[in-house]
């Protein structure tokens, strides 16, 4: 593989996000938006915007079955592995952008007991991309390449003459947006109340402590996914907010929830979310909601359980001794809803990579329950299809070693034949059948951009 050499350029000022996609990567085959100016969750506000062109243009695409996809990114990073300029160092310095699906647990312990419709793993090796700093007011065009590709000095000289253009309008609701998500359901009330009854019976003969269980909201495709993607993120911002497109395939993301991140010295952290309640318009309402969220019995139970299962998982790539909670369920507020967020941190041990830290921790604990391969096996039993793309991971791997993926909820994947979107709920032996069901239904509600 031939060395590679960083092209950068510097612009004075933060671009718009929707700009840069417009001008850049709306026509591309294959593109990226990470989008990180939604949040105020984070020491840094990072957006990146990319595509693969040039001699070595790469997209990974694989099913569960076609190999280890995460021995490959592993093999395939190692060889690129090198410095990265100074000022993309703490930024993104170029690597894969993608996700896992939740199939790829057939990788990790478990057993795709149904196949996706979308690819399980899609990684786009990143060589043209823009990285914005909102916080530090500036942005850097960047080009990876080899020393003989002529084509990198082109793009960015026609990436830098795109900055001075500007693009902000506000977006008409979709209709899909407007349809009724229950009766677009994959599982209906009584179904989904079945699975619960189902989980109880499984909580109570001993088999597990905790089921996530999902379902599926299939509605009509949409015109153009960026529209809709624009529209999400409008009335929905997030700290995971992304737009991923690969031919036909589009997912629009509006996720609060970081599965792992790894840092440059090593440490690894995930953000587990369990606890969702739907916000008011009242003050003192909205405030005595969060109140009752952080004080749930219920959900601290829920909370807990997903913390010792990641703690667990990390505990098996980490250094002895380094696995730490400092942030235990704190109620972190969004537009639509309340959340219940713990934070887990561990030092990776010498000689394990952050994809080692991935397949460890994958899937999500939150989005399976505990023990989390037992678990799964009840959750295949339960569920009518695969999850997909929906309760994996998505964001980057980089080629000096970090990451940052989230996990894959609020959601919606979109393809030329339907939008669909996933959500679900944790199942305790305490949980309210009903409550279940309707905080499922907000979820989802959620991704389309309203409260329920």
């Amino acid at each position: 593989m031939p060395a590679l050499t960083w092209s950068v350029r510097s612009v004075d000022h933060a671009l718009g996000g929707e700009s840069v996609y417009r001008e850049l990567f709306a026509a591309e085959p294959v593109a990226f938006w990470l989008d990180g100016s939604l949040t105020d969750r984070s020491p840094r506000r990072i957006s990146v915007l990319g595509t693969s062109a040039g001699p070595d243009a790469e997209v990974i695409v694989r099913d569960a079955a076609d190999g280890d996809v995460f021995a490959e990114l592993q093999g395939l990073l190692a060889a690129r592995r090198t410095d990265v300029p100074a000022e993309l160092g703490d930024l993104f310095s170029g690597g894969y952008v993608g996700y896992f699906g939740y199939e790829l647990k057939a990788q990790t312990g478990g057993v795709a007991a149904y196949e996706a419709r979308t690819p399980d793993a899609l990684w786009i090796w990143a060589n043209r991309f823009v990285v914005i700093d909102h916080d530090r007011d500036r942005t850097f065009v960047v080009a990876v390449h080899a020393a003989d590709d002529r084509d990198a000095p082109a793009w960015l000289d026609r990436a830098q003459n795109a900055a001075a253009s500007w693009f902000m309008g506000w977006v008409d609701p979709p209709a899909i947006a407007l349809l009724d998500v229950e009766q677009h359901l994959e599982q209906d009330r009584a179904t989904y109340l079945a699975g619960i009854d189902a989980c109880r019976l499984a909580l109570e003969a001993g088999d597990t402590y905790e089921v996530c269980l999902t379902n599926r909201v299939r509605l009509p495709p949409v015109p153009d996914p960026l529209d809709f993607y624009l529209w999400q993120r409008a009335t929905n911002p997030a700290p995971y907010s992304a737009f991923l497109r690969y031919g036909e395939l589009a997912i629009a993301s509006s996720s609060p929830e970081r599965f792992l991140a790894v840092d440059g010295d090593g440490w690894a952290e995930c953000r587990p979310i369990k606890g969702t309640a739907p916000r008011s318009a009242d003050p003192d309402q909205d405030q005595l909601v969060a109140k009752a969220l952080a004080e749930d019995e219920k959900t601290r139970a829920e909370n807990l359980m997903i913390v010792d299962l990641i703690r667990n998982d990390l505990g098996r790539v980490s250094e002895p001794g380094t696995v730490q909670v400092p942030q235990l369920m704190v109620v972190e507020s969004y537009r639509t809803v309340h959340q219940l967020v713990t934070t887990v941190r561990g030092k990776l041990r010498e000689g394990v990579d952050a994809v080692a830290a991935v397949r460890a921790c994958f899937p999500p604990g939150s989005m399976t329950g505990a023990p989390k391969i037992r678990t799964m096996e009840i959750l295949d039993s339960l569920e009518s299809s695969a999850r997909g793309v929906y309760s994996g991971a998505l964001g980057y791997l980089t080629v000096d070693g970090r990451a940052d993926l989230s996990v894959v909820i609020r959601t919606a994947v979109l393809t030329p034949h339907e939008t669909v979107i996933g959500a679900g709920g944790a199942i305790v032996l305490d949980s309210d059948p009903v409550a279940e069901y309707d905080e499922m239904v907000l979820k989802a509600a959620a991704t389309l951009g309203r409260a329920g």
